[in-house]
């Protein structure tokens, strides 16, 4: 593949200063999937802007703020017309693949995604895969190292509340991080 070049078999270095992929004059990077070399088509994609890095909200960080989200009957609406959009594409739906991050408000939306398939779909399987960042004190993964009390509280919460509610209506639920502490120190 071209994993690191410019999506014409030409190579590169993708990195804080390149320019995305498909880009020819000065980079306007809003967010990571800008350098994404794969082209995703438009309803797979689902853009929550209050909690873009610039938007009204701030961060995604709290169980509740995830679930709230799907409070909204526009964004259902939303939702469920993306989801059936390509559930009508399949000749034989088996289940769903669902993957979702524990430690933020991600798992609060997760929960809700989940209800909505298990509700929907209840004959279908549901797989869900439960991530978590790894936490380290070393220098280099600053990103994910451990934050104050608050923000250890949080993840704490959201972890334990993504658990409980993704495996209630999930047919397998499955955590994943490359610690053994689920994310949480």
């Amino acid at each position: 593949g071209d994993a690191a070049g410019d999506g014409k078999g030409n190579p590169g270095a993708a990195g804080p200063g390149a320019v995305p992929a498909g880009s020819q004059d000065a980079p306007s990077v809003r967010l990571w999937s800008d350098y994404l070399n794969v082209h995703l088509h438009p309803k797979s994609v689902y853009v929550i802007r209050q909690y873009l890095h610039d938007g009204d909200c701030g961060c995604l960080e709290a169980f509740g703020q995830g679930e709230s989200l799907l409070q909204d009957p526009a964004c259902v609406e939303e939702l469920e017309d993306r989801l059936h959009f390509y559930v009508e594409e399949c000749d034989y739906l088996q289940g769903f693949q669902v993957l979702c991050d524990l430690h933020n408000g991600f798992s609060g939306i997760g929960a809700k995604v989940t209800e909505l398939l298990h509700d929907e779909y209840s004959r279908k399987g549901i797989l869900t895969w439960g991530l978590t960042p790894v936490l380290s004190t070393v220098g280099w993964l600053d990103f994910f190292s451990p934050q104050d009390p608050q923000t250890s509280f949080y993840r704490l919460m959201n972890t334990a509340l993504g658990i409980a509610h993704l495996s209630r209506h999930s047919s397998l639920f499955c955590p994943l991080s490359l610690s053994g502490s689920l994310g949480i120190k």
